[in-house]
């Protein structure tokens, strides 16, 4: 079993990240329970350094998909994300959804013909994970709405995905004695998450 990690806790707090808390406490969960698992992470420093694509860039990567090259460098990362059986994604909840390094990273493994494809009945995913948990920390609540959560959620349906998991731990910064009560609660919920198959 590969459980795929994408770190985008891009934060000042550094190792006190409250959505890294998230992510160790569901991670630490998974490893026990799946002690043969096999981890791969996307680092931080990898998701800021993708440059967003640019007309050159999107014409060069669809000649490659023209020819179904997908070894070329520029489908490293959905190569990656399509052959994992589990993954995690770890962003702070900022302006609404999340840093636009992830977003960047979004655009990397959506390819069509290998992560997706399309039949005339529409899109059809191709990626092995049964699961994705999304784990995110904001100083504010969470909203119904919550445009991050929306998008993995619909991005799951788009690759194939059929489980998708979340935990937000909401309200950090309303009541800032009270935040460490549910930071904790929120890291149970990801532990939880990670014990199951």
């Amino acid at each position: 079993m590969k459980l795929l990690i994408v770190d985008c806790c891009i934060s000042q707090r550094g190792k006190d990240s409250r959505t890294r808390q998230l992510l160790r406490a569901f991670q630490e969960a998974f490893c026990r329970t799946h002690p043969e698992a096999e981890v791969e992470t996307v680092s931080p420093q990898t998701l800021l350094a993708l440059r967003p694509f640019d007309p050159a860039a999107l014409d060069e990567r669809d000649a490659l998909a023209s020819v179904q090259a997908w070894d070329a460098p520029v489908f490293a990362l959905a190569r990656q994300f399509r052959a994992a059986d589990a993954v995690a994604v770890a962003a702070p909840f900022w302006d609404l959804s999340f840093p636009a390094a992830l977003r960047t990273y979004i655009e990397y493994i959506s390819a069509n013909g290998l992560t997706y494809h399309y039949e005339a009945d529409g899109c059809h995913g191709d990626c092995r994970a049964q699961r994705l948990v999304y784990l995110t920390s904001g100083g504010d609540v969470e909203r119904e709405d919550s445009l991050g959560v929306l998008y993995w959620r619909q991005l799951c349906a788009m690759f194939g995905i059929e489980r998708f998991d979340y935990v937000f731990a909401g309200g950090l910064d309303l009541d800032p004695a009270g935040a460490p009560v549910l930071l904790e609660s929120a890291c149970a919920l990801a532990r939880t998450l990670g014990e199951e198959n």
